[in-house]
């Protein structure tokens, strides 16, 4: 049976004392559901495995009920293969200084009305560009106090996300790599 690269990415999963979930349990879950080489990056429910699932939507409902049952957490789960995760690595649109800018994988490619929508709003100085369902992020001022959230962005585009900072994509690239 061929195995399938994946990077789940899963939403507001141990954001201070809020859906608290422990990475080794975590990654016995996905073991538990038939993912195999799994493997998770920092506390923020990054996960690394293959799969012999192909079905992106279908995968993603599974492990997101699992992790619902398992830990009382209803976090949404954003999955990337291994090839688009290496592209979204590879495509840093705001220049050399990567120090400030952040990545919002979304669930699904928002309407091309709703990309149109998110452009009338005022969020300067900060930065996006929307690449299918992947929205790069630059905050020249940090993001505390920035307007351009992930609240915003999923309000204005309809998609559920989840935001990464660039260390944790690229890493989270590499670990892709050199799994698969």
């Amino acid at each position: 049976m061929e195995e399938h690269g994946w990077v789940a990415l899963l939403r507001a999963v141990n954001l201070g004392a809020r859906n608290r979930v422990s990475m080794g349990d975590l990654r016995d879950l996905f073991a538990e559901h038939g993912c195999t080489s799994v493997r998770s990056y920092i506390q923020s429910g990054n996960v690394v495995f293959t799969s012999p699932e192909s079905e992106r939507d279908a995968l993603a409902g599974r492990l997101e009920r699992a992790v619902a049952d398992a830990f009382g957490v209803a976090a949404a789960v954003v999955l990337r293969t291994f090839d688009e995760i290496g592209r979204v690595a590879g495509s840093h649109p705001f220049g050399a200084d990567t120090s400030r800018t952040a990545v919002s994988f979304l669930a699904r490619e928002p309407s091309l009305e709703q990309v149109n929508g998110l452009e009338e709003l005022d969020v300067a100085p900060d930065r996006y560009v929307v690449a299918g369902s992947d929205v790069f992020l630059h905050y020249p001022n940090g993001v505390q106090g920035s307007r351009l959230t992930g609240a915003l962005l999923e309000r204005e585009l309809g998609v559920p996300g989840t935001i990464r900072n660039w260390r944790t994509v690229t890493r989270l690239a590499e670990m892709a790599r050199t799994a698969g």
